[in-house]
């Protein structure tokens, strides 16, 4: 499936095989989520170059649409924006079974979830999974 990214053209998650793929999913109105963000900031930064993408959905309603890239210009959020409308209802909430977000999940090189709920950038975990990935 593709998806809308803030550059105006569509990304798909398969366009990103050869790297694990770490997904934030998120919306502008969770507070939780925004809470992520300067922890996934130091994260991308500190992983710059490895064999890692990072990867931002937003679940947004369409009519949210403009809040997201607003958001996404003045948080300078980095990675890869990508926009799954439809709220609970987008095609990646259901098909990633998302109960809740933020949510975390890690991907790895060849297309397979290693974790579906995995820990968040603020968590210390998730540089010890990292590790043990040789990521």
């Amino acid at each position: 499936k593709n998806y809308e990214n803030f550059a105006g053209g569509t990304t798909s998650l398969d366009d990103l095989k050869g790297k694990f793929v770490y997904v934030d999913v998120w919306a502008t109105w969770c507070g939780p989520c925004k809470r992520e963000i300067p922890y996934l900031k130091e994260l991308e930064g500190k992983y710059r170059g490895k064999k890692i993408e990072f990867v931002s959905i937003s679940v947004d309603k369409s009519a949210d649409h403009d809040k997201w890239q607003k958001m996404v210009k003045e948080k300078e959020l980095k990675g890869i924006q990508l926009f799954s409308d439809k709220d609970w209802d987008s095609d990646f909430v259901k098909e990633y079974l998302i109960k809740g977000i933020p949510r975390f999940i890690l991907i790895d090189p060849n297309g397979n979830i290693v974790n579906s709920n995995a820990p968040r950038p603020s968590d210390s975990k998730l540089i010890d999974l990292f590790n043990e990935l040789k990521i």
